[in-house]
């Protein structure tokens, strides 16, 4: 699932490195694309409940292994257990969502969906964090929900089941993304990674016990790409907010249509129809919009997340 281009950890004071930061984004997205190949193929024979367990269970060996590199041992120690639950339950909905929606829609559709993570993000901000929210950012909102009636076609066959959870997916990650907002406050960024990851396992392995398809060691292996990409994936992400500003970092982030697009193409021969394409602009300049409000006052101002 594509990182939100409004969400990432705030970012040290330090020189920023914009070369670095585009590289490291762009890395990223690619990462993740390439996962979310994986996620599609094995979706076709495996139930998304045992997929979203490897998911999570194999992301933790890049995130354990930054953690030893960087020596930060008290990462594992916090006060907001129930909170860290909470967040990593939006996130696990997240991916059964993402998952569920990479199966039944083309890559690219699924993808266009995701975009609609900023939309939300600007809507429960004001309720659940007090954020003040202008009236430019609800004209984009507005706009960007135009996008969504368009992709997601709601005609003919009314709403497609893989629509339904491309959106419910943004929904999900816009909610985890705002609790991190909130526990970022007291809450080291490996330390919301960790537990989110430590506990989107154990929720995911309860669902083992009445879903479990033995895999084959291909498919295991595939299994483990997906978690591992996840993992890489992240901490590339976050590299990349550490290095550049969130306005720079950001419009890349919609560069993972370009994969989603090529790689369903090489792989199933999708192609987006002329309806998610315009959706696709409409959403994505909304997006862009709310992006510029939150990042035009300085990095700062902004709240970033890129944990899970």
């Amino acid at each position: 699932m594509p990182a939100s281009p409004v969400s990432s950890p705030p970012r040290p004071a330090r020189a920023d490195d914009i070369k670095r930061g585009i590289a490291y984004v762009s890395g990223s997205i690619f990462v993740f694309a390439l996962g979310n190949v994986f996620v599609k193929y094995l979706a076709a024979d495996y139930p998304v409940s045992e997929i979203v367990f490897f998911r999570s269970f194999f992301a933790l060996i890049p995130i354990l292994a930054i953690i030893w590199r960087g020596g930060k041992i008290n990462v594992f120690h916090t006060r907001r257990p129930l909170a860290h639950l909470l967040r990593a339950t939006m996130w696990l909905l997240s991916f059964y969502c993402w998952f569920f929606a990479i199966k039944l829609l083309p890559l690219a559709d699924a993808s266009a969906f995701s975009f609609t993570a900023p939309i939300f993000l600007t809507v429960l901000s004001m309720p659940l964090l007090g954020e003040r929210v202008g009236p430019h950012r609800w004209a984009a909102v507005l706009v960007g929900f135009v996008g969504v009636v368009i992709m997601a076609r709601p005609t003919g066959d009314v709403l497609q089941l893989g629509a339904l959870f491309g959106i419910a997916n943004a929904l999900f990650y816009a909610l985890g993304s705002l609790g991190v907002r909130e526990m970022s406050r007291t809450e080291k960024s490996e330390t919301i990674v960790f537990y989110t990851q430590v506990f989107g396992t154990a929720l995911s392995g309860v669902s083992l016990i009445f879903v479990w398809v033995t895999p084959s060691w291909t498919d295991a292996a595939g299994m483990a790409v997906v978690g591992l990409a996840g993992g890489i994936g992240q901490y590339l992400m976050t590299q990349a907010y550490r290095y550049a500003p969130a306005a720079v970092v950001g419009p890349f982030t919609y560069t993972s249509i370009i994969w989603a697009v090529i790689l369903g193409y090489v792989f199933w021969q999708d192609l987006p129809g002329t309806e998610v394409v315009v959706g696709i602009v409409i959403v994505a300049a909304s997006g862009l919009y709310i992006l510029h409000r939150e990042t035009r006052g300085g990095p700062a101002e902004a709240s970033h997340e890129a944990a899970g």
